[in-house]
């Protein structure tokens, strides 16, 4: 075996030295990851907890949910004027057309239009001038707006089902 001189230990000593710090300087490192690492864990399983409990809150309330009650329309008939007709969900029409497809209407146009009773294309196709003036000043439009932005029109390719028309034409 080689004989090593006192400087030669010297130098091997200082290099175990300088490793061994070099391992605790980077081992440091690893323990900051590794509980980063585990306080995002712990905090997606809170959220993912959370979010269980809502969705099971939800089931629970739409399974609490009462049945839909049936209305009371009155129509009136020439022989018995007082006569009132049931009309329950089945019968019932609950659709709506997505009225904010209409150029001029939009969203917020579209919850002012239900205000006012109107659902359907065919309540705009419907409308008689002085129904649409009125609609027009109930809305806040100017004078000639429904006209001017041809809410007839564009409500009829609508109802018509030909929507890439009233696209190409309308915007």
């Amino acid at each position: 075996m080689p004989e090593f001189t006192t400087n030669q230990w010297a130098i091997l000593f200082l290099v175990l030295v300088l490793g061994w710090l070099l391992g605790l300087i980077s081992r440091s490192g690893g323990r900051k990851w590794k509980r980063a690492y585990e306080a995002e864990r712990d905090a997606r399983a809170d959220e993912q907890a959370e979010l269980d409990a809502v969705r099971a809150r939800v089931a629970e309330l739409e399974a609490a949910r009462p049945a839909p009650i049936a209305t009371v329309v009155e129509e009136p008939v020439a022989a018995a004027p007082n006569t009132a007709t049931t009309t329950t969900t089945e019968t019932l029409d609950l659709t709506r057309d997505d009225l904010s497809l209409i150029r001029g209407v939009g969203a917020a146009g579209q919850r002012r239009l239900n205000e006012e009773g109107i659902y359907r294309y065919s309540d705009i196709t419907g409308l008689t001038p002085a129904e649409e003036a009125e609609l027009e000043n109930r809305l806040g439009a100017d004078d000639g707006y429904i006209e001017q932005e041809q809410w007839r029109e564009q409500a009829a390719l609508l109802e018509a089902g030909q929507i890439d028309q009233h696209r190409a034409t309308f915007g």
